[in-house]
């Protein structure tokens, strides 16, 4: 049996806004009711080109679907959360969840009370590099990840570390499996208030330890993720959506046949055989497949994928983050 479609209401309209309007007209799991946007020639626009309903009131908007998603400037999250969650509404939120961990913390305490499912807009978990590893096993020592965009005014009101390096904080957390033990972070503010450079040592308790680097004045575009293990080292290329696996095998644990397949490599600790593997990358498109993957968890009563959850731990990362770059950039103002 087919489940109904799911009524969605869109709140903000903006770049990305505009983006998750396309995918929910494109998607077969959701009715697009209509959308809000605070700004009233915004409001027209939108109307016009996409022929959609734009809603003069949010709360009429609200009141009229069964999932809200919020796509809004993240100050906005937390009242218009609160008021879908009041209303018994399941949510869509972009990332990050909130703007503070407070604000998140009490947003999982009403949709707990209210059985309300929010997914947070974590988009890099459903990017097919990402996604290609799902049959891998993960036990990593040491991750190094590099998120570099060149410049662009949109999301300066924020540091880079809520912009750009809670992508790959969301990321480490799903693959890690262990309580945060010491952060060291520094960052430079060179075309805005806040940091637009940031680099963040994270160490866990059951010893790995990763090395976060995210820019956004950088010459090149660049997100990668690069995990060393003891069995094996993997690359991920999230903007060219591409997985390679390389492992290491010791010449006892092959036969004949097999290492005349590998390349062999003379190390300290004896001979080994290299395999290298690419892993099948299948095309998705990441935002209409996370935006659909809420709709399966509400007909299956299950947890989002993201979850609140998971946006709220990776937000108070990115906000243990901060404070360690405020400290590390007063003190270097005192030593100066």
């Amino acid at each position: 049996m087919n489940n109904p479609k799911l009524k969605i209401g869109l709140v903000g309209t903006g770049h990305l806004g505009k983006i998750h309007l396309k995918c929910i007209l494109a998607s077969d799991k959701y009715e697009l009711v209509g959308f809000y946007d605070a700004n009233s020639d915004v409001r027209q626009a939108i109307e016009k080109e996409f022929n959609v309903k734009a809603f003069d009131e949010v709360e009429i908007l609200i009141n009229a679907v069964d999932v809200v998603d919020i796509v809004t400037p993240t100050p906005f999250h937390y009242e218009l959360a609160k008021k879908a969650i009041a209303l018994g509404k399941h949510l869509f939120i972009e990332k990050p969840v909130t703007s503070t961990p407070d604000e998140a913390r009490e947003l999982q305490s009403l949709s707990k009370e209210k059985n309300i499912k929010i997914q947070v807009g974590h988009v890099e978990r459903f990017n097919p590099a990402f996604l290609a590893l799902k049959d891998v096993s993960l036990n990593p020592i040491f991750i190094e990840a590099h998120r570099l965009a060149t410049f662009n005014p949109r999301g300066t009101d924020v540091s880079v570390v809520l912009d750009l390096m809670i992508h790959d904080l969301d990321l480490l957390l799903s693959i890690v499996k262990s309580p945060v033990v010491g952060i060291h972070a520094s960052g430079v503010a060179l075309v805005s208030h806040h940091a637009d450079i940031c680099n963040a040592r994270i160490e866990f308790e059951n010893g790995c330890v990763a090395n976060l680097t995210a820019s956004r004045i950088s010459l090149k575009q660049m997100r990668k993720l690069r995990i060393f293990q003891p069995d094996a080292y993997l690359s991920l290329d999230f903007l060219e959506k591409e997985a390679q696996v390389i492992r290491l095998h010791d010449e006892s644990n092959l036969s004949e046949e097999r290492r005349n397949e590998l390349m062999p490599l003379e190390t300290a600790k004896g001979k080994k055989f290299i395999e290298l593997n690419s892993p099948k990358i299948e095309p998705t498109n990441a935002i209409q497949m996370e935006l659909e993957s809420l709709a399966t968890a509400i007909w299956n009563n299950e947890d989002p994928i993201v979850d609140i959850e998971d946006g709220m731990a990776a937000l108070e990362l990115a906000h243990m983050i901060h404070d360690e770059v405020k400290k590390s950039s007063a003190k270097v103002q005192i030593e100066n």
